[in-house]
């Protein structure tokens, strides 16, 4: 087992731990309040402990070295894990956006609203310490299960903010007794109507990170090619061997596998030249181009130059 992928898996029970925290204090906000608002937050935080396991797994089974069935490594399930993740982010805003459409119509008055806040807020600084380090740690250790499961937990930040935000509008205006011109053409009183539209777009704004995720899942799944940087990376390299040895290049294909990149490159070189000194070279080369990523795997395909066979792909 890699020792690198098997370090990532202490993160996963970190974000398991943040989210059995969260689900309970938030939980108990709504409770206390009665807000839409809070529960479609504790409904994204349920998301949240199943993304965490589903995470745990995929590390575990991610972290696992090639075999006969699986010579290329089993990276690339950490896709599956962003997939599910996004799916699961779709069925709660759905679910999210019916409980809110009946409390727009049925709208009830919201109790205990400063210790509500307050229980919220402490959640989501804990969302929000957590969500930080695995965004660093998975872009540090190129996994797409670390970063995603913490950017979903920072959009949960920005969602908590927004209910927070609609909250305390509707405890000031009871405060002064306003009431909303809109709300009356509705035949509802009071800012509480505030609540299911908040939360309503806390669904919308769910909606939006699920696709995300999805569409990730898919271009990882379809063996998209390295970012352009890299691939120039990797080009230049090729192109200062090309300029010094007098050889040729062509055929350059890249991918990722969830943390794992993966390419192979034609290597064309004098037909007079022994096996070992193109041996030699390509080793030096691979090497080279080893050193600007952490993990990559390199297929290289030696040739004659002169060969016109030799340029056909």
């Amino acid at each position: 087992m890699s020792t690198t992928q098997k370090s990532l898996t202490p993160y996963a029970w970190l974000s398991i731990l943040a989210a059995i925290m969260t689900i309970a204090l938030k939980s108990y906000a709504y409770w206390l309040t009665g807000s839409v608002g809070l529960l479609s937050d504790a409904l994204e935080s349920l998301i949240n402990l199943v993304a965490a396991v589903i995470m745990l797994i995929v590390l575990s089974i991610s972290a696992r070295p090639p075999d006969d069935n699986h010579a290329y490594g089993h990276e690339k399930i950490e896709y599956f894990s962003s997939g599910a993740e996004g799916i699961m982010i779709l069925l709660a805003a759905f679910s999210i956006g019916f409980t809110a459409w009946e409390r727009l119509l049925n709208p009830q008055p919201l109790q205990q609203l400063d210790v509500g806040i307050a229980v919220s807020i402490f959640a989501s600084l804990i969302n929000l310490l957590v969500a930080k380090i695995l965004i660093s740690v998975g872009k540090r250790r190129q996994s797409i299960t670390l970063e995603s499961d913490g950017k979903h937990l920072m959009t949960d930040v920005w969602t908590t903010g927004g209910i927070l935000i609609g909250i305390a509008a509707i405890t000031v205006a009871n405060h002064f007794e306003i009431s909303m011109a809109f709300a009356r053409r509705l035949g509802l009183t009071g800012w509480e109507i505030l609540d299911p539209i908040i939360a309503i777009l806390v669904a919308i704004n769910i909606v939006w990170a699920g696709l995300q995720l999805i569409r990730r899942t898919v271009w990882g799944l379809m063996d998209s090619a390295m970012a352009p940087e890299e691939q120039a990376e990797i080009v230049a390299i090729l192109e200062q061997f090309s300029a010094s040895h007098a050889i040729a290049y062509h055929a350059l294909r890249t991918r990722y596998a969830g943390a794992r990149r993966f390419m192979s490159v034609h290597i064309l070189v004098p037909g007079n030249w022994t096996v070992k000194q193109g041996h030699d070279l390509v080793e030096t080369l691979e090497q080279q181009i080893m050193t600007l990523f952490d993990n990559i795997d390199i297929d290289t395909h030696l040739e004659p130059i002169e060969d016109l066979v030799s340029w056909q792909h």
